[in-house]
């Protein structure tokens, strides 16, 4: 191996291990955010705002993501958009009035 492979393996390690720290860190801002009782409708928004910065970083770093082609983001938008009809189709069940 060359030094410019160990050079790019010391990058990939370093930028892990900053990945790493970023999700201690929001892990910790979740635990802390967790004590300032906020209402039930506050603290899950603000914890699924945290997992999705989280479950962003996982997915880029460490499943490679951050260096796919187009067509993945593409698939990933896709699966992010069934996502959210599926959330939001059991609100808008949950909204709408009792028969007539």
């Amino acid at each position: 191996m060359d030094l410019t492979h160990a050079d790019n393996v010391k990058k990939s390690v370093k930028a892990y291990i900053m990945v790493f720290v970023a999700l201690m860190a929001l892990t910790i801002v979740t635990v802390a955010i967790s004590t300032l009782h906020l209402s039930v409708r506050a603290a899950i928004v603000v914890a699924l705002f945290i997992a999705t910065i989280k479950a962003g970083l996982v997915a880029s770093y460490f499943m490679h993501l951050i260096s796919e082609r187009k067509l993945i983001y593409a698939a990933l938008a896709l699966t992010a958009i069934f996502f959210l009809v599926l959330m939001v189709l059991p609100v808008l069940h949950y909204l709408e009035p009792i028969g007539n």
